[in-house]
């Protein structure tokens, strides 16, 4: 019986698939653009150029993909495919302690 939805496959969200192939790899700010988010960026700039290390930064302002990082509060930051800071803007002492992590 199809009452209450026993029996029917479960249909897959949009956002499900939003995360596969993502290079784990990575440094990412995530947010809208804001000027908080900016200021994250430069200070991870910083910091990854205080740790010697040559990555790059990517700045999502997909909302779908944020919320996809189960991040509801921005701006936010991804190390290696985690979500290690969310909500504030890290300073740059900060951002190196969660590089080296």
């Amino acid at each position: 019986m199809g009452l209450f939805g026993f029996g029917k496959k479960k249909e897959e969200k949009e956002t499900d698939n939003l995360l596969d192939g993502v290079t784990e790899a990575s440094v990412k700010v995530l947010g809208s653009g804001c000027a908080k988010c900016n200021e994250l960026e430069k200070n991870v700039k910083s910091a990854l150029e205080q740790l010697g290390m040559d990555t790059a930064i990517e700045h999502v302002t997909d909302f779908n993909v944020i919320a996809a990082y189960g991040v509801m509060t921005t701006p936010a930051l991804v190390v290696d495919g985690k979500v290690v800071s969310y909500g504030k803007v890290l300073k740059v002492d900060e951002a190196v302690k969660l590089l080296q992590k």
